[in-house]
């Protein structure tokens, strides 16, 4: 009997490859089998490029053993133009007898279609193997495609006495409740040690986008790029109600695109953008909805304090990652209020993380 989740479970582990270049396209994995053997493989190319069932196709040295062999995708090839012809369309092609799918794709543009095109020609389709699994993996291109929204991920770093930054002396309050600090600018106090900071840049290069409040542009002064990890640096995407960050800040170097979300009117210009949203309605929403219009797929949520409540309080997130530091401040900026339980942890050396899904 074939083991089809088997070759599944391949199909998902090259796809992870693609994660992080692909956009907007889902990072697909492909794999052919012949006689239970893997005779080809692939996956999404940069955006442009080929896509998984294309790459697996081509890797075939013998084609003419496609006739009788079985491709695994972990979502429905695609059945319309776009920057590639359909998928679909070539597996026909060349005659592949057995497609099996491990989730069919919610696009409006495929939705059915490609796995309807197989079938009209013949081919014998199994569709729904390690299904969840499959999901899971294309999460990012599913939240667009079904919430209309970039996929969400809040981060933060607290110490072991719950806090997330020091009180820096030279702060001062600025809100009624006398509960946000004013920051001056400086440089980041770490709370987790140099493993769990390389996974963090591990995640800005799969993510689309890394997005910071003011206090945190102004008081660490982050690049927000990639550092210690090799990939693409995400788009940055900075909260700045009232233009309080300085000019001279490293998220204005234009090395990366970057977005101002303000209530400001300002002229940007390519690599700078300024866009205004009204801070006296909700914030996470309207954020959202820049995003999108930006074709945004995921972003990453950094902090402070104040932004990621935000996005908590609208229920607008879709996993947290918490780092626990084996540090103490004794005072400082509380974390986040946040009750949730984790779906699981991880000790990275002396920190643990903490991963929660908003299911």
């Amino acid at each position: 009997m074939i083991n089809h989740q088997l070759y599944i479970k391949r199909c998902l582990q090259i796809a992870k490859n693609g994660i992080g270049t692909s956009r907007p396209n889902p990072s697909v994995g492909a794999v052919i089998v012949y006689e239970n053997k893997i005779i080809g493989e692939g996956f999404t190319s940069p955006y442009g490029g080929n896509h998984a069932e294309v790459n697996a196709i081509n890797s075939v040295n013998n084609k003419a053993l496609l006739k009788e062999a079985t491709i695994y995708v972990t979502l429905e090839p695609c059945s319309h133009f776009g920057k590639t012809p359909p998928c679909a369309d070539l597996i026909v092609k060349h005659q592949l007898k057995k497609v099996v799918i491990g989730c069919v794709d919610s696009n409006s543009l495929v939705a059915g279609k490609g796995v309807e095109r197989l079938i009209n020609a013949g081919c014998n389709v199994i569709v729904g193997v390690l299904e969840a699994e499959c999901r899971a993996h294309h999460k990012r291109f599913f939240c667009v495609q079904d919430k209309k929204r970039p996929f969400i991920i809040l981060k933060w770093a607290e110490t072991k006495d719950g806090f997330i930054a020091p009180v820096y002396p030279e702060l001062v309050s600025e809100t009624k409740n006398n509960e946000t600090l004013k920051p001056v600018q400086g440089k980041p106090i770490w709370i987790t040690n140099t493993y769990s900071q390389q996974l963090v840049h591990k995640w800005r290069s799969e993510e689309h986008a890394i997005l910071v409040g003011t206090n945190t542009a102004i008081v660490d002064n982050p690049k927000l790029n990639v550092r210690t990890w090799s990939g693409n640096n995400p788009i940055r995407i900075v909260l700045d109600k009232r233009l309080r960050i300085s000019e001279n800040a490293s998220v204005f170097d234009k090395s990366v695109k970057t977005i101002v979300i303000t209530e400001v009117e300002k002229r940007g210009s390519e690599n700078l953008l300024f866009k205004q949203i009204d801070f006296s309605k909700k914030i996470g929403s309207q954020v959202c909805q820049v995003m999108q219009n930006q074709n945004i797929q995921s972003v990453i949520i950094e902090g402070g304090t104040q932004t990621l409540q935000t996005f908590i309080d609208e229920n607008l997130w879709d996993e947290a990652r918490v780092f626990t530091g084996d540090v103490a401040f004794g005072k400082g900026v509380k974390s986040p209020s946040f009750k949730r339980q984790s779906s699981h942890e991880i000790n990275i050396k002396n920190d643990v993380l903490k991963i929660y899904k908003n299911d």
